[in-house]
């Protein structure tokens, strides 16, 4: 009796399951939630106690106050959220506490280069300290912050609630059957189609099993797969790894092969925009009116697959005001492996400096103070994430029409481990940027990017390339030659005349404390060198006034400086009271490209890079 009812138990069992088995996120996200003024709640926030994180995002959390404003913590303070709008991706906060002018600006200030860089300060804030009748407004109405997020509407669309992945540290889309990448799968079909369904699929058994058997034949004869595709695997939407673009892969849009090449006008070499470390970069315009900067793998290679891949996880995971964004890709199966950026109008900080954008009437002093400022949120952004850029220099930092920041090019870059101290890596980089220490011991840091950062900033000041083999061979490198002139108190000799340093006091009190700044980034010992955060808050209070005497009295230092041989050269060479010179950390005799990274050929390191 048992066994005879056995297939009806089963049968509504599996009827049963499908309205009970509801994924435990959907259910979690699912309902909206309302706080205090009954401002709804929903993703990217999620509101503390009552609300599961995964939800939200991180660093956008709420407390929920009863009669009053949801509080959003930013910036080391908490706020009262007046309203959020979730179209625009901005929120007005206000702070009871600002009282005067003075706690006014301090509060923009901090707002201006927040630490978590997933929120910056909406446009036009600045002149809200003004004046009390600003101030009130400011109160009444609160500052406008926009925020950055996954994109949430494609969830939406399919069904599913959106929310965040402390594991993988990505958005999910939480869907009734499980958690997916981007969007829910299709519902299945109706009902009604199941049972034409079930009567065909006897008949076309035997021809599936057919099609099965040629096409595992086909595949056994078939040679192994080519290097693009064991390596660039995308979301399993495998739907979408032809080329003919519409998906997704990392969690960004993928464009066909032909879209591209049409917006690039077949890769015409009148739009070449520049060198990309390791493809070329062209100007395009999508279909939808949208400009691009699309970069073209210079060859299909493992080297070149696995920058590709580093540069679309980094820039999917990661989102910085003063980062370039990434639009897009090709697919696995696109002839060739391309990734689209927005573009960046106003070219780079080293066409400016010393290149074809050249001019004495554009970057002044206050742009380049701050550039570097700018640049240096961005790398302390990519340390608080564990990230170590590799390949920081002028080329890779791109200025829009307001000669505000954009850090690009991360195919050198590495996903540093929260339980270590460094990387054991062969050495790569560009020549004139590499660390020494870096270069010698095959240990990778983040003082490695401060050392290339102490070089882009000596460029800043002095307008010279980081190599020049024009110069006297021991002062090819730009590293060697502003420690010479810095130690010698020569640091008149080494800044661009155009910049005032002569007839402006203020310009002078700045450029002689950002010179000391680098001089402490180029140290060769690692230890001696400032963090990026360090660097940013000195970088700061030199802007405010509030770092000379700091950094101006570094006679102990001087005496304490170990002029430690670079080892690109035999001899050593001493510095001030001896007859030679410190040496570059970096050859040129080999071939170099100026705006090309390179990768040391050493076959004694067994890790790779």
């Amino acid at each position: 009796m048992v066994l005879s009812n056995l297939p009806i138990f089963i049968f509504i069992l599996v009827l049963l399951t499908p309205s009970v088995a509801v994924d435990f996120h959907f259910e979690a996200c699912r309902q909206p939630m309302t706080c205090g003024d009954n401002q709804t709640i929903q993703y990217p926030f999620y509101i503390h106690n009552r609300q599961r994180s995964f939800c939200g995002y991180p660093g956008f959390q709420l407390k929920c106050h009863q009669n009053g404003h949801p509080i959003l913590h930013l910036a080391g303070r908490d706020f009262s959220v007046r309203s959020i709008s979730y179209e625009e991706h901005s929120l007005r906060l206000s702070d009871h506490a600002v009282s005067s002018a003075a706690e006014c600006s301090a509060l923009i200030r901090s707002l201006s280069v927040l630490t978590n860089e997933r929120f910056h300060l909406g446009d036009g804030q600045d002149g809200i300290c003004g004046g009390e009748e600003s101030r009130d407004e400011a109160e009444r109405n609160g500052l406008v912050v926009e925020w950055t997020a996954g994109e949430c509407r494609f969830c939406n669309k399919s069904g599913g609630y959106c929310g965040f992945d402390d594991s993988t540290h990505f958005f999910k889309c939480y869907c009734p059957d499980r958690p997916h990448a981007f969007h829910c799968t299709p519902p299945p079909p109706d009902k009604r189609k199941i049972l034409g369904i079930a009567l065909g699929a006897g008949f076309s058994g035997v021809i599936l099993l057919l099609l099965l058997f040629a096409l595992w034949y086909r595949r056994r004869r078939r040679p192994a797969p080519n290097i693009l595709t064991r390596n660039i695997s995308c979301e399993p939407y495998s739907k979408f790894d032809v080329d003919d673009g519409g998906g997704v892969c990392f969690e960004v849009p993928v464009f066909s092969y032909a879209e591209l090449e049409t917006a690039t006008n077949k890769f015409d070499r009148d739009k070449e925009l520049g060198d990309g470390g390791f493809g070329t970069v062209y100007h395009g315009k999508l279909h939808d009116g949208r400009e691009v900067a699309v970069k073209r793998l210079y060859q299909h290679n493992y080297r070149r697959v696995e920058q590709f891949m580093n540069e679309v996880k980094i820039l999917t995971r990661f989102r910085h005001k003063n980062l370039v964004s990434l639009y897009g890709c090709t697919s696995k199966r696109s002839r060739e492996l391309l990734l689209v950026y927005e573009f960046v109008p106003n070219g780079t900080v080293a066409d400016h400096l010393h290149g074809e954008r050249a001019s004495s009437s554009l970057l002044t002093w206050p742009i380049r103070m701050n550039i570097a400022i700018e640049t240096a949120s961005a790398l302390v952004y990519l340390h608080a994430s564990d990230i170590i850029h590799r390949d920081v220099k002028t080329t890779n930092i791109l200025l829009d029409n307001n000669f505000s920041v954009k850090v690009a090019d991360f195919g050198l870059s590495r996903l540093f481990p929260n339980d270590v101290s460094h990387v054991s890596t062969a050495p790569q980089g560009t020549p004139g940027y590499v660390d020494p220490e870096y270069y010698q011991c095959y240990q990778l840091t983040t003082k490695s990017d401060v050392y290339s950062f102490g070089v882009v900033l000596i460029e800043l000041i002095s307008s010279m390339p980081a190599v020049d083999i024009t110069r006297h061979r021991h002062e090819i490198n730009l590293s060697n030659l502003a420690v010479n002139k810095i130690l010698r108190q020569e640091i008149d000799e080494l800044v661009d005349p155009c910049l005032g340093y002569q007839s402006d006091e203020n310009v002078r009190r700045m450029i002689m404390g950002v010179a000391w700044l680098a001089f402490l980034c180029l140290q060769q010992d690692k230890e001696r060198r400032p963090t990026m955060e360090e660097a940013l808050e000195t970088l700061k209070r030199i802007e405010n006034g509030e770092e000379s005497e700091n950094l101006l009295d570094n006679s102990a230092l001087l005496k304490s400086y170990d002029p430690t041989p670079s080892p690109e050269y035999d001899e050593i060479q001493l510095l001030k009271n001896k007859t030679q010179q410190l040496l570059s950390p970096t050859s040129v005799a080999d071939k170099w490209i100026s705006s090309t990274s390179f990768v040391s050929a050493s076959t004694s390191i067994s890790s790779k890079s």
